[in-house]
Protein backbone atom coordinates (compact mmCIF):
# COMPACT_ATOMS: atom_id res chain seq x y z
CA UNK A 1 0.00 0.00 0.00
CA UNK A 2 1.03 3.68 -0.87
CA UNK A 3 2.69 5.46 2.41
CA UNK A 4 0.21 8.40 1.24
CA UNK A 5 -2.80 6.46 1.03
CA UNK A 6 -1.45 4.80 4.67
CA UNK A 7 -1.10 8.26 5.99
CA UNK A 8 -4.46 9.33 4.63
CA UNK A 9 -6.25 6.36 6.21
CA UNK A 10 -4.56 7.30 9.66
CA UNK A 11 -5.77 10.18 9.77
CA UNK A 12 -9.61 10.01 8.34
CA UNK A 13 -9.28 7.26 11.40
CA UNK A 14 -8.08 9.35 14.05
CA UNK A 15 -10.46 12.63 12.77
CA UNK A 16 -13.24 9.86 13.46
CA UNK A 17 -11.96 8.89 16.64
CA UNK A 18 -11.22 11.84 17.89
CA UNK A 19 -15.36 12.94 16.65
CA UNK A 20 -16.85 10.59 18.62
CA UNK A 21 -14.96 11.09 21.74
CA UNK A 22 -15.66 14.92 21.61
CA UNK A 23 -19.33 14.18 20.76
CA UNK A 24 -19.57 11.64 23.75
CA UNK A 25 -18.26 14.34 25.94
CA UNK A 26 -20.74 16.91 25.08
CA UNK A 27 -23.23 13.98 25.68
CA UNK A 28 -21.99 13.20 29.02
CA UNK A 29 -21.42 17.17 30.09
CA UNK A 30 -24.63 18.48 28.54
CA UNK A 31 -27.22 15.88 29.61
CA UNK A 32 -31.35 16.50 29.85
CA UNK A 33 -32.28 17.87 33.17
CA UNK A 34 -34.71 16.19 34.81
CA UNK A 35 -38.59 17.48 35.79
CA UNK A 36 -37.69 17.40 39.38
CA UNK A 37 -34.42 20.03 38.38
CA UNK A 38 -36.41 22.03 35.77
CA UNK A 39 -38.97 22.50 38.87
CA UNK A 40 -36.28 23.65 41.19
CA UNK A 41 -34.47 25.73 38.76
CA UNK A 42 -37.85 27.65 37.80
CA UNK A 43 -38.43 28.31 41.73
CA UNK A 44 -34.90 29.62 42.34
CA UNK A 45 -35.23 32.03 38.74
CA UNK A 46 -38.89 32.98 40.39
CA UNK A 47 -37.53 33.58 43.38
CA UNK A 48 -34.09 35.78 42.31
CA UNK A 49 -36.37 37.78 40.18
CA UNK A 50 -40.12 37.97 41.74
CA UNK A 51 -41.79 40.52 42.55
CA UNK A 52 -44.06 39.88 45.76
CA UNK A 53 -47.96 40.47 46.10
CA UNK A 54 -50.54 39.14 49.29
CA UNK A 55 -52.09 35.58 48.29
CA UNK A 56 -54.21 33.51 50.11
CA UNK A 57 -54.13 29.54 50.37
CA UNK A 58 -57.14 28.05 48.92
CA UNK A 59 -56.32 24.13 49.33
CA UNK A 60 -54.28 21.31 49.69
CA UNK A 61 -54.30 18.83 47.27
CA UNK A 62 -53.11 15.33 48.84
CA UNK A 63 -52.97 12.27 46.37
CA UNK A 64 -53.12 8.29 46.74
CA UNK A 65 -50.10 7.08 47.72
CA UNK A 66 -50.40 4.21 45.42
CA UNK A 67 -50.17 6.83 42.50
CA UNK A 68 -47.05 8.73 43.41
CA UNK A 69 -48.40 11.93 42.38
CA UNK A 70 -47.13 15.28 43.95
CA UNK A 71 -48.88 17.22 46.84
CA UNK A 72 -49.99 20.26 45.87
CA UNK A 73 -50.72 23.70 47.43
CA UNK A 74 -53.31 25.97 45.74
CA UNK A 75 -53.25 29.93 46.03
CA UNK A 76 -54.94 32.60 44.95
CA UNK A 77 -53.50 36.41 44.14
CA UNK A 78 -54.09 39.17 41.89
CA UNK A 79 -51.76 41.05 40.29
CA UNK A 80 -53.18 44.26 37.98
CA UNK A 81 -56.61 43.50 38.55
CA UNK A 82 -56.64 39.81 37.24
CA UNK A 83 -57.03 37.08 39.94
CA UNK A 84 -54.46 34.12 39.37
CA UNK A 85 -55.63 30.66 41.81
CA UNK A 86 -51.97 28.23 40.62
CA UNK A 87 -50.64 25.44 42.41
CA UNK A 88 -47.32 24.28 43.62
CA UNK A 89 -45.80 20.95 44.18
CA UNK A 90 -44.83 21.58 47.61
CA UNK A 91 -42.93 17.47 47.78
CA UNK A 92 -39.29 19.51 47.18
CA UNK A 93 -39.88 20.93 49.88
CA UNK A 94 -40.35 18.92 53.06
CA UNK A 95 -40.97 21.34 55.82
CA UNK A 96 -43.67 23.20 54.13
CA UNK A 97 -44.98 19.66 53.15
CA UNK A 98 -45.20 18.67 57.08
CA UNK A 99 -47.00 22.09 57.67
CA UNK A 100 -49.58 21.75 55.02
CA UNK A 101 -52.41 20.46 56.84
CA UNK A 102 -52.46 23.58 58.53
CA UNK A 103 -52.44 26.17 55.22
CA UNK A 104 -55.93 26.49 53.81
CA UNK A 105 -57.66 29.93 54.80
CA UNK A 106 -54.48 31.79 55.69
CA UNK A 107 -52.75 34.24 53.92
CA UNK A 108 -49.09 34.16 52.76
CA UNK A 109 -46.77 35.97 50.47
CA UNK A 110 -46.54 34.77 46.83
CA UNK A 111 -43.26 35.79 44.67
CA UNK A 112 -44.84 36.11 41.18
CA UNK A 113 -42.82 37.07 37.63
CA UNK A 114 -43.74 40.38 36.32
CA UNK A 115 -43.41 39.62 32.72
CA UNK A 116 -45.61 36.38 33.10
CA UNK A 117 -47.80 36.44 36.65
CA UNK A 118 -49.26 33.06 35.99
CA UNK A 119 -45.08 31.89 36.83
CA UNK A 120 -45.03 32.21 40.62
CA UNK A 121 -44.44 30.36 43.37
CA UNK A 122 -45.24 30.15 47.35
CA UNK A 123 -42.24 28.60 48.51
CA UNK A 124 -39.06 27.78 47.02
CA UNK A 125 -35.14 25.98 48.99
CA UNK A 126 -34.26 29.67 49.75
CA UNK A 127 -37.51 32.04 50.32
CA UNK A 128 -41.36 31.24 52.33
CA UNK A 129 -44.10 32.98 51.77
CA UNK A 130 -45.94 31.36 54.40
CA UNK A 131 -46.52 32.19 58.63
CA UNK A 132 -45.80 29.34 60.70
CA UNK A 133 -47.62 28.22 63.72
CA UNK A 134 -45.98 30.87 66.26
CA UNK A 135 -46.49 33.78 64.39
CA UNK A 136 -42.85 34.09 62.90
CA UNK A 137 -42.19 33.49 59.08
CA UNK A 138 -39.99 31.04 57.72
CA UNK A 139 -36.48 32.43 56.45
CA UNK A 140 -35.89 30.49 54.23
CA UNK A 141 -37.25 26.45 55.20
CA UNK A 142 -34.27 26.65 57.80
CA UNK A 143 -31.50 27.88 55.29
CA UNK A 144 -31.41 31.43 57.06
CA UNK A 145 -31.56 33.04 53.78
CA UNK A 146 -34.37 36.41 52.91
CA UNK A 147 -37.42 36.23 55.22
CA UNK A 148 -40.85 37.53 53.65
CA UNK A 149 -42.37 40.60 54.50
CA UNK A 150 -45.12 40.50 56.97
CA UNK A 151 -48.16 39.10 56.19
CA UNK A 152 -50.66 41.52 56.67
CA UNK A 153 -53.65 39.97 58.87
CA UNK A 154 -57.06 40.06 57.72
Amino acid sequence: MNPSLRLTFALALAATAAALGAWALARLRWRRKSPEEIERLRRLDVNRRGRITVGHIVDIVDPDASTGQARLVVYKYEVAGVVYEVAQNISALPELAAAAPTLPGHAASIKYDSKLPTNSILACEEWCGISLNDGTRDSGLGTGKEPGPPVPST
